[in-house]
């Protein structure tokens, strides 16, 4: 009998945590193409959440009412974890107002520096714009850092450290006597 309940009891966890994540995905983010796709998806988690239910009922009247217990606390459970695994996602960085601009302005900051890293003609022409000795460089490589780390993490400006890159990249660049193009 306690194998029994035990097996059940794994069952309506399982079957009542699934049902519950798939409704509450369909209900909140769209029922998608099938018009009773919402019906099908109650059925089949109703086809083993009462069966786990009442069948250690049958064997042990008390048992219904603990699985009708275990079904309601994981019901709720999961939806806690779903709003709080939600809310994790919505403070992501990338879901932020502007982050793909913001991410273009620091590839082409990032690739602009690479010139310097990766060309050995700019390399031999600027050499204080590699060596991290050198004050504004070393402001940069700060900077890169402060931008690459405020990307991925939530509650940091990410368009704020972007804004630090560029200015230390114009700084280092001036230091190390980077020509200014001129405006035509």
């Amino acid at each position: 009998m306690p194998a029994m309940m035990l097996l059940w009891g794994v069952a309506l966890v399982l079957a009542t945590a699934a049902t519950t994540y798939v409704l509450h995905k369909k209900l909140t983010h769209g029922r998608g193409p099938e018009p009773d796709g919402v019906f099908w998806d109650v059925f089949g988690g109703l086809v083993v959440i009462a069966p786990a239910i009442l069948v250690p009922a049958v064997q042990w009247s008390p048992a219904g009412l603990i699985m009708v217990f275990v079904g309601m606390a994981t019901a709720a459970g999961t939806l806690v974890s779903i709003r709080k695994v939600e809310r994790i996602h919505a403070a992501e960085p990338r879901r932020r107002t502007g982050f793909p601009d913001d991410a273009a302005r620091h590839t082409s900051i990032l690739e602009q520096w690479r010139q310097y890293e990766l060309d050995p003609a700019r390399t031999i022409d600027f050499p204080a714009m590699t060596d991290v000795r050198a004050a504004e460089t070393a402001a940069l490589t700060r900077a890169m850092r402060e931008a690459d780390y405020c990307k991925v993490t939530a509650g940091t400006d990410y368009r704020a450290a972007v804004e630090r890159l560029a200015e230390a990249l114009t700084a280092a660049e001036r230091a190390a006597g980077v020509p200014v193009p001129s405006p035509r």
